[in-house]
């Protein structure tokens, strides 16, 4: 049966963009994550969409090869769907855990950078006082390796997650039409899915630019890693 005349994949594709839409959307590890950092990292709008980009590939792809592996071998749906499961966690732990390093690290970058008073006299006995911060001196160092580093986190993580409805709702069910039914349902199903990433993440990261927020500029980096600790917390703990 040619999948271009049939009625069935079509819904199928149909349906792989309204699950890639409302998955994303309902999963806020799927797009907090990029709006935190780019906050806290002072990213450019293009790096943020590029890394979110990146990211969203290695989040579909890693769902895609897994199912095509056991469509291939003939492995039967409820095992891929345990293995799916394991990822989950591991992802969810992963958040968890970076998020709380980062929140820490950046607790202890606000604490060694928080302002204090200097007292100077001059030669003739008038004295004047001024804010001053020592850890702002040398925090461009710290800042250039976090830049690299960050967004390999992320994927790593992101490659982790799995993409839960792709492989039993949406994979098997086109494999079961034809080559080219599964290969339409799996693109439609990641471009809705990492569409949807790009879409909300620049909503978010535009909306943050009308929040005055001088006075918890320093504490970006924490804030940062307490919303993305909160999205693994959700994933272990609330089923998100």
């Amino acid at each position: 049966m040619s999948f271009l005349n049939s009625n069935d994949i079509w819904l199928l594709a149909g349906t792989a963009a309204s699950i890639g839409f409302v998955h994303t959307l309902l999963g806020p590890d799927h797009y907090l994550p990029f709006i935190a950092m780019s906050r806290a990292r002072n990213w450019s709008m293009a790096r943020t969409v590029w890394v979110t980009v990146w990211c969203g590939v290695g989040h579909v792809l890693s769902s895609v090869v897994l199912g095509a592996i056991g469509i291939g071998l003939g492995v039967a749906v409820a095992h891929l769907e345990a293995v799916e499961s394991f990822r989950s966690n591991l992802a969810g732990w992963a958040l968890f855990g970076f998020g709380l390093a980062y929140m820490v690290w950046g607790l202890r970058r606000a604490w060694r950078n928080r302002p204090h008073t200097h007292w100077h006299m001059h030669e003739n006995g008038k004295m004047h006082d001024h804010a001053h911060r020592h850890h702002a001196e040398h925090a461009h160092v710290h800042e250039q390796s976090g830049q690299t580093l960050t967004p390999w986190v992320l994927f790593v993580i992101f490659v982790l997650g799995p993409c839960e409805p792709l492989i039993p709702i949406l994979m098997y069910p086109a494999a079961q039409n034809s080559a080219g039914g599964l290969v339409l349902v799996t693109s439609i199903f990641g471009i809705a899915t990492i569409a949807t990433m790009i879409g909300i993440t620049v909503l978010g990261v535009r909306g943050f630019q009308f929040v005055p927020a001088r006075s918890m500029e320093r504490y970006s980096h924490a804030l940062a890693g307490l919303a993305i600790f909160l999205c693994g917390t959700a994933i272990q703990f609330l089923g998100l």
